[in-house]
């Protein structure tokens, strides 16, 4: 049997972009295509804008940090669901794992706890049309394309899944804003597909990365995210009941402390409720067209592209932004997915995890993180959507995918820095 140091599954993949002084490098661990480091260099300082273990193997206890979520994200009901789209119907027997009533982020063995293959010659892919794979090596200086096949049963989900996920690092493109006070120092772009490989199959599919952001960290002044700012574009969060599944309605977010939009926003720390925030956020309508999410394997032939309008910036709108205290860092976030889970990392125990050194940390178990050091943004669908249908907002499909269809789920993020003294 491999050890941790020896499993290939552990050995990082690195992304940088091409110039003499990357502004952005990417440490990606095909387990659980786990995002290990996104180091960001600006004027001389190294950060590493992520949380979690030094070691690549510490992602084996320390689940969920930065890691691929799926079958499905957050919390869906213990229970056999009866599931049915396009004249096809199966049953999804979700498996507790977080509480007696909760199965949470797919299951007790989801896609975080398991290898991915990257496919180091990216036309091998399937799930990327040709005129794709041609945009992202024109546009795309860095990238992998990292698969896996969940077979019929796992966790309780039916039929033969193919996954195949894009992480590439986009060069920043045009001048930088503000008048020169601020520079644009690239993006890291996600894009999720997936097609069930059986006929006849219905499946729930809900995936997201879990990654967990402090902007300060590398400062090593502190590991608090309260004097973060954080603007989500929402006007409602999702009722949840007394064990976090969710209730099946809105709540408006509008003079409440999730009212993160842009004209209330303040630090995260303001408004702090007392178990700090782990809610889902169902965004606004936007003004601009949503790349689908969900689409019939016929249209996906070589001449479709879809990831030609993910990059094309001044045509996509940021929902999401996040804006460090001290560093000059900010990271922006566009989706065609519906919403947003904010977690700011409450439950985390520090005695049982290890924490970075460039955060100021050991390396060892028992110097981890600190409750509130990390806020988490886990672009998704609504919890459990299909079983609320109509209930949980307009732009919320129902996160069933039938054979003879695709699931397309982007997230980019753009990274930008301006010089604290002009904060």
């Amino acid at each position: 049997m491999a050890t941790t140091e020896s499993d290939p599954s552990l050995q990082p993949i690195l992304l940088t972009l091409p110039s003499l002084t990357p502004s952005l490098a990417l440490e990606i661990l095909p387990y659980g295509l786990t995002l290990h480091r996104l180091f960001v260099q600006a004027d001389g300082k190294t950060h590493d804008i992520l949380i979690g273990p030094e070691s690549p193997a510490g992602h084996i206890t320390q689940k969920y940090t930065n890691t691929i979520i799926g079958r499905y994200a957050n919390r869906v009901p213990v229970g056999t669901h009866a599931l049915a789209r396009n004249g096809l119907s199966a049953s999804l027997t979700a498996i507790a794992n977080e509480s007696p009533s909760v199965s949470l982020h797919g299951g007790p063995v989801g896609f975080d706890s398991l290898p991915w293959e990257p496919l180091m010659d990216p036309s091998q892919a399937e799930l990327f049309t040709q005129a794709e794979l041609a945009t992202a090596m024109a546009e795309i200086p860095a990238a992998c394309v990292f698969r896996r096949i969940s077979e019929d049963g796992e966790e309780g989900y039916p039929g033969r899944l193919l996954v195949e996920v894009l992480v590439g690092l986009v060069q920043p493109k045009g001048p930088p804003v503000n008048e020169g006070k601020e520079w644009n120092l690239g993006s890291v772009l996600i894009v999720y597909r997936a097609k069930l490989l059986d006929e006849g199959k219905v499946t729930p599919l809900n995936m997201t990365q879990h990654w967990g952001f402090n902007l300060d960290a590398s400062l090593q002044e502190g590991q608090s995210i309260k004097d973060h700012k954080l603007k989500i574009k929402a006007d409602n969060t999702i009722l949840l009941a007394s064990d976090a599944n969710s209730a099946g309605s809105l709540l408006p977010v509008q003079g409440t402390h999730h009212a993160h939009a842009e004209k209330e926003t303040g630090t995260i720390g303001e408004r702090f409720p007392p178990n700090g925030y782990d809610e889902f956020y169902l965004f606004s309508d936007r003004s601009v067209p949503i790349p689908p999410t969900r689409l019939a394997a016929s249209d996906l032939t070589a001449e479709t592209d879809l990831l030609k309008g993910v990059l094309d910036t001044e045509a996509r709108e940021p929902v999401v932004e996040l804006a460090g205290a001290k560093s000059g860092l900010r990271v922006t976030f566009d989706t065609n997915q519906s919403g947003v889970q904010f977690y700011s990392n409450n439950f985390a125990d520090p005695a049982k995890q290890a924490r970075k050194k460039i955060h100021g940390g050991s390396g060892a178990v028992g110097d981890g993180y600190e409750p509130c050091s990390a806020a988490f943004l886990e672009f998704h669908e609504p919890l459990a959507a299909w079983l609320f249908p109509g209930t949980q907002g307009p732009s919320a499909n129902d996160t069933l995918l039938a054979s003879g269809e695709v699931y397309n789920n982007f997230v980019r993020m753009d990274v930008w820095y301006r010089s604290p003294e002009r904060l």
